[in-house]
């Protein structure tokens, strides 16, 4: 066994990376159950286009955390994180070290580093009533409540402003007391996956494809039909692109052109946050084709070895 008690171990990287193959591997070799950590994943009916596991690869180990939410309910971050803080404590208390599998970086984050989350929905009329007065009397108004959180909001950034306010006067606290970190007190190992970028590019490309023909078009043509063609989540990547074909805006080669380029820009996105964002991450190419005994490897030194600092692969 390569654990020396329960911990969590973590495959994070940009889409088409092979973070499902990876993980199913290891969670197979080791009898873990595979946790999942992306955004889109968790709404019942977005299968195709978000990529989920398939039901013969889910059927291979234990996988929690997918379709919790029709997608007309959208599942805040602090549920998703009380979800998955639940699902870890539970596999914990059998001896078992689960996976976390995902591309989402708020999500992983949320675990790993145990984020102070406002447990705060959007409140659209009082994001109304801010809108009224403006950026400027709001980040006044920032700065007397919560003058710590203005401190690192810039005063044009009306997001997190707005967010700040928000969550003041729902809770009466201030966020940047709810945004406290509580990192978890059980080992966590993040693995991470990364291609040359050609070569991801393509990954990206030839999976678009592949996801079309397996019927994303007739997925959104379904969601569309039962949810209604307004629905927010139709809206985003991919999905939104195939709507304007549906609508009869665009071609479906047109519409599979712009998801291929966008896909690869939500890729580096998704490198550069992880990168900035998950400094212990340990990186191994996806490409490897011992890649399951390299980071089996590296876990058993980092076991041995851990403390503050886990070690770095040879050479790197």
């Amino acid at each position: 066994m390569i654990f020396d008690r329960p911990s969590l171990v973590v495959i994070v990287g940009a889409t088409a990376s092979g973070k499902t193959a990876l993980s199913l591997a290891l969670a197979q070799a080791w009898g873990s159950p595979i946790l999942n950590g992306d955004s889109r994943q968790v709404y019942v009916g977005m299968d195709i286009g978000t990529a989920k596991p398939t039901p013969a690869e889910r059927a291979l180990c234990p996988h929690e955390l997918w379709d919790l939410r029709p997608p007309t309910h959208p599942l805040t971050l602090a549920e998703y994180q009380r979800l998955a803080q639940a699902r870890i404590s539970h596999y914990h208390q059998q001896g078992i070290t689960p996976i976390v599998v995902g591309g989402s970086g708020l999500y992983v984050q949320a675990i790993t580093a145990g984020l102070g989350i406002p447990p705060v929905a959007p409140q659209p009329e009082l994001r109304a009533q801010l809108g009224q007065l403006g950026q400027f009397h709001c980040y006044q108004l920032l700065q007397h409540l919560d003058p710590q959180a203005a401190r690192g909001i810039h005063p044009h950034d009306w997001v997190r402003t707005q967010r700040a306010l928000e969550v003041f006067y729902v809770t009466g606290m201030p966020i940047s007391r709810w945004q406290r970190a509580n990192p978890p007190d059980y080992p966590i190992y993040l693995v991470g996956l990364e291609w040359p970028r050609a070569v991801l590019y393509e990954r990206i490309a030839q999976r678009t494809l592949a996801m079309v023909a397996q019927g994303w078009v007739e997925e959104v043509r379904r969601l569309r039909q039962q949810y209604g063609s307004g629905l927010p989540l139709l809206h985003s990547l991919g999905y939104g692109e195939i709507s304007a074909y549906l609508d009869g805006q665009i071609s479906l080669e047109q519409a599979q052109g712009q998801i291929i380029r966008k896909t690869r820009h939500f890729a580096k996105q998704q490198l550069t946050w992880f990168r900035h964002k998950c400094p212990g991450i340990t990186w191994f190419a996806g490409g490897d084709p011992g890649l399951r005994e390299g980071v089996e490897e590296w876990l058993g030194r980092a076991v041995a070895e851990r403390g503050n600092r886990l070690p770095s692969r040879p050479g790197r």
